[in-house]
């Protein structure tokens, strides 16, 4: 198994969207963060700019990020996705460990 791990989404919604990622989220949450190895599953919005949004993720290991990202509601979500958002997230996995 594979050290922990952080991630960081970046998302877009089309103008006036935001609302709808907030409501996916809020249904998607408790389900991703009962999965094994999630440790940290959370939505922020972005300051002036309501329909930007920045997720953190935190997980156990790659393995179960790799599982996370298959599941079932997670494959639903992502076609659900699509009404809403300006375009694909940006996932950006990052060294949980910081450099200074």
């Amino acid at each position: 198994m594979s050290a922990p791990l952080s991630a960081v989404v970046l998302i877009a919604t089309h103008p006036g969207k935001g609302p709808d990622q907030i409501a996916a989220f809020n249904t998607l949450a408790p389900l991703v963060r009962a999965e094994p190895g999630c440790l940290r599953y959370d939505l922020h919005s972005v300051p002036g700019n309501p329909d930007r949004f920045v997720l953190f993720e935190e997980w156990k290991s790659a393995e179960a990020l790799a599982a996370h990202d298959s599941s079932e509601h997670m494959r639903a979500a992502d076609i659900a996705n699509k009404a809403f958002r300006a375009g694909p997230a940006e996932l950006i996995v990052i060294d949980p460990k910081p450099v200074a």
